[in-house]
């Protein structure tokens, strides 16, 4: 396994950094989460035009890039870094990875080639009203219907969920418990009985949704009562996703704050040369850098097939989730008084380090993962 960026890798990251600054600055931020979209179509469309990021990590076959989950996390690491206003999680990481899961030859072949060429935005549905990812928990109903599924139920939290066109749903068959019945479906964004409302959250810039099921048509994405083993190995993919994501806003906040700190000044000096903000800005460095090692060692086990990888899924999710919101406090309290207005960015990436702290389970959820993964 390697332990550093190939050059290429390192080129890659900086094409797609230089493209995410010149799309993504603070003021394009702010009037794409003010919209009920969060996004626009176009400037959606032409970005995955020209740099192909949603056909990443989908094989050649169905009209991907072929490459891994560490060029994934690259790409979602300066997406946190920039904040991107746009269905690009929920679409790659979230609704993709269930389809290379679960689907079949022939399903990959129908619904990849969309998502690969940023036609079709998509999402993953499977959290209720508590906001659980266990499989137990899910009671969203699923029944046979001739030659099509009938869904009926909510699901609430969904990432993108009022804006996917396509939307892939973990449901079960009525009268089945835990992990057994469980299966993916996929359904149209404007499918007959689907009611789709936003929900109204702290972060703006990450959209949610709840949705109501009502004899909604499905298609059975898979095998039937195959779908637990496809949903958990989706689910641990998308937690090295967010890690990697939530270190790139975490690397940001840090180089924001002392930029900052160098520039103000205070009783005649700079106030980067107090000894309090030196132990701020040391401390800052060192949950970051832990955070990354944790978050680029999961995406490349991911890649190498390791048999620890929901161990070291739920490690990078929770060293991740810790380091970018006490970055986000001491940036907060680095910038002093103007750290808490509105005016001042630094609440951006705040409000996105306290939603993707307790996104997919909070730090302490999956520290017990972690040990009993590794019989701990």
């Amino acid at each position: 396994m390697r332990f550093s960026f190939s050059e290429e890798q390192e080129e890659f990251r900086a094409t797609v950094r230089r493209a995410l600054e010149a799309r993504s600055p603070t003021k394009e931020v702010r009037r794409l989460m003010a919209t009920d979209a969060g996004f626009e179509r176009e400037g959606w469309q032409k970005l995955n035009q020209e740099l192909g990021l949603t056909a990443l990590h989908i094989p050649e076959a169905y009209g991907g890039g072929g490459f891994g989950y560490s060029e994934l996390g690259i790409v979602l690491e300066e997406m946190g870094r920039g904040l991107l206003c746009a269905p690009y999680f929920s679409t790659a990481a979230l609704a993709t990875t269930a389809i290379l899961n679960a689907g079949t030859e022939e399903q990959k072949k129908a619904l990849l080639p969309g998502l690969a060429e940023g036609s079709v935005t998509a999402t993953l549905a499977f959290a209720e009203e508590g906001g659980s990812s266990d499989p137990a928990s899910i009671e969203l109903a699923a029944s046979p219907s001739g030659a099509t599924w009938r869904l009926d139920g909510t699901k609430s939290f969904v990432l993108d969920g009022h804006t996917a066109d396509l939307v892939v749903v973990v449901a079960r068959r009525p009268g089945s418990h835990g992990e057994d019945g469980l299966s993916l479906f996929t359904v149209d964004g404007n499918a007959s009985g689907l009611v789709r409302r936003k929900l109204k959250t702290m972060d703006e810039t990450r959209k949610l949704a709840h949705l109501t099921f009502k004899s909604v048509e499905a298609r059975l994405l898979g095998s039937e009562g195959a779908g637990a083993a496809a949903f958990a190995k989706t689910m641990q993919q998308a937690l090295i996703c967010l890690a990697n994501e939530m270190v790139g806003s975490a690397e940001r906040l840090r180089e924001d704050a002392l930029e900052y700190v160098k520039m103000r000044m205070q009783f005649g000096r700079s106030i980067a040369s107090f000894q309090t903000t030196k132990n701020k800005a040391a401390d800052m460095l060192v949950d970051v850098e832990l955070a990354k090692s944790a978050a680029y060692y999961a995406a490349a086990a991911l890649d190498e097939g390791d048999e620890d990888i929901a161990a070291l899924a739920s490690l990078a999710k929770a060293s991740a989730a810790e380091a970018c919101v006490q970055t986000a406090v001491h940036a907060v309290q680095m910038h002093g008084g103007i750290g808490f207005t509105w005016d001042n960015d630094t609440h951006l990436w705040f409000k996105r380090a306290k939603s993707s702290e307790i996104l997919f389970g909070d730090a302490n959820e999956h520290r017990e993962k972690m040990m009993q993964a590794w019989k701990i």
